[in-house]
């Protein structure tokens, strides 16, 4: 005979997300991160997104891209509690500067301001890469690759030499709005990853959650034999892993097959 008690908790399950319900946070003007977590999803997890309202304001320098960070900044926490109203297991946030602003101090500020906002384990992209670069071992030297300007390429580069990497080569391919960075082609980001490696970078990382890098970076990874890594990737994986899923997969890097 079923217990009574085992009928009821399994009752009170979602049934869809049985496993973990997912909260994903993103900017309104991204349409790369949601697609790109779902391709990596195992059954009986659900990724639900909650939308961080901002204009596809131009950015053409260092005061614009700025400008469209504080406007990220004022709609977050809006975008966060929205999230929490469907209940979540656990809280991603589906963006990328902000985790990596004032280095892995600033890093470590935001991630527990969230946690006690929302009382969730939350998973971040800044911390979530360098748990990966731990995962695969043995990364020093690091090329990195982002969607900014130089203003943003400094926090990217400070947080990981906080973090005890050397930073060898780092380009950020400045472009012009949130929106349009997701439309960098597979071929421009091969030529970005052409151009950073070197005999001397042990891993390649890109950052900017609304650059679709997740095929290219498994496709590089293969190529060049050395842990390429794209963020989405990354932050998804250490979801999944911090809650206990181990599901192997194959088609997304050595990250979600291997680790």
């Amino acid at each position: 005979m079923t217990d009574q008690r085992t009928e009821s908790v399994a009752a009170s399950r979602d049934s869809l997300g049985w496993r973990k319900l997912f909260a994903v946070v993103a900017p309104s003007t991204n349409t790369s991160v949601q697609p790109e977590y779902d391709s990596m999803r195992p059954a009986g997890v659900t990724n639900h997104f909650a939308r961080i309202s901002i204009p596809d304001s131009r950015v053409t320098d260092d005061a614009s891209f700025m400008t469209m960070l504080e406007n990220i900044r004022r709609a977050t926490m809006d975008a966060v509690d929205v999230a929490m109203s469907m209940e979540p297991d656990d809280l991603i946030m589906g963006m990328s500067a902000e985790t990596f602003w004032d280095g892995a101090e600033g890093a470590e500020r935001m991630h527990r301001g969230l946690r006690e906002r929302t009382g969730r384990n939350v998973v971040m992209g800044s911390q979530a890469v360098n748990e990966a670069l731990q995962a695969y071992g043995g990364v020093r030297r690091i090329a990195v690759i982002t969607p900014y300007m130089p203003v943003g390429d400094a926090q990217v580069r400070r947080y990981f030499e906080d973090c005890g990497y050397d930073v060898v080569a780092l380009e950020g391919l400045r472009c012009a709005s949130p929106r349009l960075i997701a439309h960098v082609s597979e071929q421009e980001l091969k030529r970005a990853v052409e151009r950073v490696n070197g005999p001397d970078v042990d891993a390649i990382v890109q950052c900017g959650t609304n650059l679709a890098f997740a095929r290219v970076a498994a496709i590089a990874e293969f190529w060049l034999e050395k842990p390429v890594i794209a963020i989405n990737t990354a932050t998804y994986w250490w979801a999944l892993r911090s809650n206990g899923i181990a599901d192997r997969m194959q088609g997304h890097g050595r990250l979600l097959a291997e680790h």
